[in-house]
């Protein structure tokens, strides 16, 4: 069985609740991906990554910058595709789900449930 097999599949999620430290650094993580891309929640995935009893904050950034990734390459694409006008219309599109996903990642990390976007290439595991 090749590592590539089950690629798409997401990765489980903690279980347990999170402190309330954890879920608003968890928090941060998503939202900084709105603003920062995947500069945000790869500073916070790198502090928090060796600390093992910080796992939920651990697992929401890397999910953020799998994200962030997948948008990135997204709009990499679209902005290619912009010779040909399809990428015109699908940047924004590729903006607001990076929004709308986020926002909606941010309030289940606040809540203590551990988010997996969908869509998204992981590439960080």
């Amino acid at each position: 069985m090749s590592e590539f097999d089950n690629v798409t599949a997401p990765p489980p999620a903690p279980t347990g609740t999170a402190p309330a430290d954890q879920r608003t650094m968890a928090l941060v993580a998503h939202i900084l991906g709105i603003f920062t891309w995947f500069i945000g929640p790869l500073i916070i995935w790198m502090i928090n990554k060796d600390d093992s009893s910080k796992s939920f904050v651990t697992d929401q950034a890397k999910e953020a910058l799998n994200f962030q990734i997948t948008i990135t390459i997204a709009m990499l694409i679209s902005f290619v595709l912009m010779i040909v006008i399809i990428g015109g219309l699908l940047a924004p599109l590729v903006g607001i789900l990076n929004l709308v996903f986020c926002i909606i990642a941010a309030v289940k990390a606040n809540n203590g449930e551990a988010y997996r976007y969908p869509f998204t290439l992981r590439l960080i595991k």
